[in-house]
């Protein structure tokens, strides 16, 4: 190594400062061994995305739950995720993974995050319910309140005020490109100080990869393994919706230490991603949560079917049939009454009353719409529209994605017939986006944030809004196959000596937990379980 190495030593090293990473310290503070964190960001972005995530957590049997009236068990749960992952052959440990989960997500995920003094809202959500087969058969996904913010706040928290804070340090603005071997097993890493371009050098017992997946950077990674036998061509307009230092580094690390990759194929990602307002990153996206009552279209104005497309069903489904139609992209058109009620982000820095925790702000929303972030997205984001008729609606479209001409008797047509279908009455429902609105409905956790079948032409409910809508990459389902100690495993099934994966680094456990779909807010669960049993395998191994 040059002279100028900058060395540290530690008992054990976890690469990413995530919200697996900082779980993984949590649980190991008890040891008494040293713990050295290397984050690839700046000190204020310690938590990386879960820190500007929604915050939601699916957990099985909890006391919100019962307290509801839900009845939930691991028999339900799991053949729900069996369902929705749809594993392929040899997935044997992928399986052994989701039942960890869904058997221990109460104690191990949810009480764990209690105890750390994050508290959740009341109501229990309900994603992922599924488009022609269920997905979860009842409300699993509980909001952490302060979003996901407040869950890497109380984690940073419960380290800063552990009395064997002493054995824990960071280091921040350190790129981790290999991994140290001697006699035979991973004894250290070494890599790049980006602030000052000087080399470091980690000597350790454990090292534990935490940097994420593939999704982000500049999204090479994701195209390299983009599935297109699965999901068609891909989109030349991607935005990329995980973190800037996603960019599977740390899995060639592993994979040149012998360590075994899987399924990076698989790919978790939104239909509907917006452009982050004034970022610096290129092709960074926001993912906007879609409206249910909003009408779902292509790029030549018409509705996208056979089966509407409809948010909280079935995100694989929709990303799919969006990859199918001209342009790969799409449009979704409401009002104001409308985008007020159901429009909501999937990140804390736009869901400010939950993120600030500002309840009475929260309850007038959920009574009177949140106005304050339509009108945000609105001024600040370019791929929202707005107009008083159609016809300049449709104008301000075509202006705005010239290469694809949407004929105003096509669009309005479209528009006034799925009005007339509401105006028949709910006796009369033949429509099925309107159907599922009246399911929706019926369920206290969405009946607030629904509208009650609001026409998209009201004249009370103006101006009309259209929301164009890319692709945008989250996360990656596949990684470094671990055992269900967290261990990293070799091609042929044996722990590599010293070397541990976690979180999506890990495809959330095994390589790929999910399989090919996720049920919703499992990804921060399941950093939390992974860095669990790490730091139980860590503890009784040194």
């Amino acid at each position: 190594m040059p002279h100028n190495t900058k060395r540290y030593q530690a008992d054990v090293v976890i690469i990413g400062g995530g919200i697996a990473g900082l779980a993984t310290a949590c649980e190991l503070l008890d040891s008494g061994k040293k713990v050295l964190i290397l984050d690839r960001d700046n000190q204020e972005k310690l938590g990386g995305l879960a820190k500007e995530s929604f915050g939601g957590i699916m957990a099985v049997d909890t006391p919100l739950q019962r307290k509801a009236g839900i009845e939930d068990s691991f028999e339900t749960a799991y053949s729900d995720w069996l369902r929705y992952a749809n594993f392929g052959e040899n997935s044997q440990l992928q399986k052994e993974w989701a039942k960890k989960y869904v058997e221990y997500s109460s104690p191990l995920i949810y009480e764990w995050l209690v105890n750390k003094g994050v508290k959740f809202l009341p109501v229990v959500n309900w994603p992922e319910r599924g488009m022609f087969e269920p997905g979860n058969s009842v409300p699993r996904w509980h909001i952490a309140w302060g979003t996901g913010y407040q869950i890497i706040k109380k984690l940073i928290n419960f380290i800063e005020n552990h009395i064997n804070r002493g054995n824990l340090s960071f280091k921040f603005r350190h790129r981790v490109n290999s991994f140290i071997t001697s006699s035979g097993r991973v004894s250290g890493c070494s890599g790049l100080i980006e602030s000052t371009h000087a080399p470091f050098e980690v000597k350790a017992d454990i090292v534990v990869a935490s940097a994420g997946g593939i999704c982000g950077g500049d999204l090479t990674e994701a195209r390299k393994y983009w599935p297109s036998e699965k999901r068609g061509k891909l989109p030349s307009r991607l935005l990329n919706g995980s973190h800037r230092f996603a960019d599977g580094i740390i899995h060639s690390a592993v994979e040149k230490t012998g360590g075994d990759i899987k399924n990076l194929e698989n790919q978790w990602h939104y239909a509907a991603g917006v452009h982050y307002p004034d970022s610096l990153k290129d092709n960074h996206g926001l993912s906007i949560v879609p409206p249910k009552s909003a009408l779902w279209i292509n790029a030549l104005g018409r509705r996208i079917g056979p089966s509407p497309l409809m948010g909280y069903t079935d995100t694989k489904f929709l990303v799919d049939e969006i990859l199918k139609q001209p342009g790969q992209f799409s449009w979704q058109i409401m009002n104001f009454k409308i985008a007020k009620k159901e429009l909501a982000v999937s990140g804390s820095e736009y869901m400010t009353s939950f993120r600030k925790m500002q309840k009475l702000k929260l309850i007038k929303e959920l009574l009177f719409g949140n106005k304050e972030l339509v009108k945000r997205l609105v001024n600040e984001c370019d791929d929202f529209i707005v107009a008083d008729t159609v016809d300049e609606l449709i104008e301000k479209m075509n202006n705005l994605e010239p290469d694809f001409n949407i004929e105003k008797s096509v669009l309005k047509s479209e528009i006034q017939d799925f009005d007339k279908r509401i105006g028949r009455g709910k006796n009369y429902i033949t429509d099925d986006q309107l159907r599922r609105i009246e399911t929706f409905r019926k369920y206290k956790g969405d009946r607030l944030r629904t509208c009650n079948f609001q026409k998209i032409l009201d004249p009370t409910a103006r101006p009309l809004i259209a929301v164009r809508e890319f692709i945008l990459t989250r996360k990656s389902l596949g990684g470094v196959v671990t055992d269900l100690e967290s261990r990293v495993l070799s091609f042929s099934g044996k722990p590599v000596k010293g070397l541990y994966a976690v979180g999506e680094t890990a495809g959330f456990g095994g390589g790929g937990i999910h399989g090919q779909g996720s049920l919703e807010g499992t990804f921060l669960g399941s950093c939390i379980l992974t860095a669990h049993y790490a730091a139980k395998s860590i503890r009784s191994n040194i």
